[in-house]
């Protein structure tokens, strides 16, 4: 069984090009819809999670000094609402990871990984308060300065394949 829900048209950003804003989002049966965004509310997305999602808890070089944590979802569980134009992209070493940011308040509340370029990590900080309670989140460590070694054992990758 699927569910469908699509986010409230408008609200900012410039929308070129971004193939994350307003698409409908598909939601199985067994996930729920979540909703998130930054700190100042500029960036604003909804997702479709697992009720028992995994938050992965890396340790590459950029995640560590972040304290970042992320939930992988497929592209198409994945809706950015509002905030097109208020985000910045950060890349480095192969470039294949996009950092977004907020511009205002500096929040990463979504990056697209490395690990799955297909898909969004989205960061478990960053829920509302009402979308905490319909998640149970279970942490998984990935060994992000062995990346290339831990990568196919961890299963990261197939968390963002429909």
């Amino acid at each position: 069984v699927t569910h469908r829900f699509s986010p409230p048209s408008g609200g900012g950003g410039s929308g070129r090009g971004e193939r994350l804003r307003g698409r409908e989002v598909v939601r199985m049966a067994d996930e729920v819809e979540v909703a998130g965004g930054c700190h100042c509310g500029a960036v604003r997305w909804v997702a479709a999670v697992p009720r028992d999602a995994v938050v992965w808890d890396c340790n590459c070089s950029i995640c560590a000094m972040k304290a970042n944590l992320h939930i992988v979802v497929p592209l198409a569980r994945f809706s950015l609402r509002r905030g097109n134009g208020a985000l910045a992209t950060y890349r480095f070493n192969t470039g294949r990871a996009r950092h977004r940011f907020c511009r205002v308040c500096g929040v990463q509340s979504f990056y697209h990984p490395r690990s799955n370029p297909d898909g969004v990590g989205i960061n478990p900080n960053c829920l509302d308060a009402a979308s905490r309670g319909a998640v149970h989140l279970v942490t998984k460590q990935f060994d992000g300065q062995n990346w290339e070694a831990h990568l196919a054992k961890s299963g990261i990758q197939k968390l963002s394949k429909l």
